[in-house]
């Protein structure tokens, strides 16, 4: 393995991309022992992720909640704290939308910054409580966000059997106002006008009109790169991150350890409730419902950003790919009939081999030790026997052409010197004849 393939492995992308050749690879071995062909169902899979402009825009999309909610999480983990309430902190962002967006109709440039704000708001709190018991009282935040997890989903269900929001007939509460849509054109592309513009270009009509397109996914990517920002720019940033490394040399150097960690779990559950309210404000059928189960945005929020290294703007890719894996997993099973789970193996055993992501940087940085103590094994002996010792491939190109300057110097002095005498008869008879 030469030098460059060793600086390749060490780097963090390469744990990510033979993570993912390894959660392809046992996806097919699961999709041979079960009888179905492993390049049918990975083709059906991608059809159904890129197939057509309308299934990007829904992988997309996806995205949204995912990308967030693995900031979220990502945020949390580098400054040494594991939000697994993100779920919650969702949640809670989709009910303060909701019930602010039922309550209140005002004009759009009011209403939409209020909904959104509200969602906000509610993750912060729970994110705030959550951080507070950590730092006052050292309670783990595992065990408290899980608790809150379970809080919000049935004050969901709550709010959801109230009469003012329950729309008879249904599981669901009313949907908000048309003012706090955050949808691309809501109305014109419905109407008779929008229909007839669109009528010629069926790519956008099919883009628009079947599909949900809003501004969430700009949000979101914005939010990504303003926290990366954050934690790598900023004073707040760094003592967030030695808070992460090592409280106690943080707190030694002066930095309010309590204070970062609540900070922390506040922007980590604001990101969270933000989440849930674009949510509600971008997608059918803006309004929550009666949940049996969790909806598993702020948990697979946990895989997207363990499959990005806990980078926030690795979660931009890797939200992409999470959410195109659960997007064409659908088309895999309506094609080949094959159970949609083996995606979650696929996801699961990526998510996998990410937490091992150390292991391919360790075994980098051991053949190149291994490699360099030969080298130098080899020097050695040389040393004692008088030889010159064989250096491996691409580290002898520069002493061959040391050797080869070395030997090409004396016969390049040798023609100079050669010369002088010529030179200098022809001066004599130069001079003989000048006399």
């Amino acid at each position: 393995m030469n030098t460059t393939a060793i600086k390749v492995l060490r780097k963090p992308i390469a744990s990510a991309i033979i993570a993912i050749l390894i959660g392809f690879l046992v996806a097919a071995v699961v999709l041979a022992s079960a009888g179905y062909d492993p390049g049918a169902s990975f083709a059906a899979l991608f059809s159904g992720m890129v197939g057509r402009p309308r299934y990007v825009v829904n992988v997309i999309i996806k995205a949204t909640p995912l990308l967030l909610c693995g900031v979220a999480v990502a945020f949390a983990f580098k400054v040494g704290l594991f939000n697994i309430g993100a779920e919650g902190q969702y949640i809670l962002g989709t009910i303060a939308a909701t019930v602010v967006g039922i309550t209140c109709d005002l004009p759009p440039v009011l209403e939409i910054p209020l909904v959104v704000l509200s969602g906000t708001i509610a993750g912060v709190l729970s994110g705030a409580l959550v951080g507070w018991l950590k730092a006052k009282f050292g309670i783990h935040e595992v065990i408290t966000s899980i608790m809150f997890n379970w809080i919000s989903l049935y004050l969901c269900n709550y709010v959801v059997s109230l009469d003012v929001f329950h729309q008879p007939n249904t599981t669901g509460t009313y949907p908000v106002h048309g003012s706090a849509f955050t949808m691309i054109l809501p109305n014109w592309k419905l109407s008779d006008e929008g229909q007839a513009a669109l009528a010629n270009l069926p790519v956008l009509r099919d883009v628009l009109v079947r599909c949900d397109v809003n501004v969430g996914i700009i949000v979101a990517v914005v939010v990504a790169v303003l926290i990366g920002w954050l934690l790598r720019r900023t004073k707040v940033g760094y003592e967030m991150r030695a808070v992460g490394l090592n409280k106690d040399a943080a707190r030694f150097a002066g930095i309010n350890v309590e204070g970062n960690v609540v900070l922390c779990m506040v922007i980590s559950g604001a990101l969270c409730g933000l989440a849930g309210a674009l949510n509600i404000t971008g997608i059918s059928p803006h309004g929550i419902s009666t949940l049996a189960a969790f909806e598993n945005n702020g948990f697979n929020g946990l895989s997207v950003a363990f499959i990005a290294g806990c980078s926030p703007v690795g979660c931009i890719p890797a939200s992409l790919l999470f959410a195109g894996l659960i997007y064409g997993g659908q088309t895999v099973q309506q094609v080949m009939g094959a159970p949609s789970e083996i995606i979650s193996i696929m996801i699961g055993t990526i998510v996998f081999c990410m937490a091992l992501g150390g292991v391919v940087p360790m075994l980098a940085e051991r053949i190149r030790r291994s490699r360099a103590e030969r080298v130098e094994r080899a020097r050695e002996l040389a040393a004692k026997t008088g030889a010159t010792p064989a250096s491996p491939a691409g580290e002898g190109d520069a002493p061959k052409a040391v050797d080869a300057a070395d030997a090409g110097a004396p016969a390049a002095e040798a023609p100079s010197g050669a010369a002088e005498p010529n030179g200098s008869n022809e001066k004599k008879g130069a001079d003989g004849d000048a006399r």
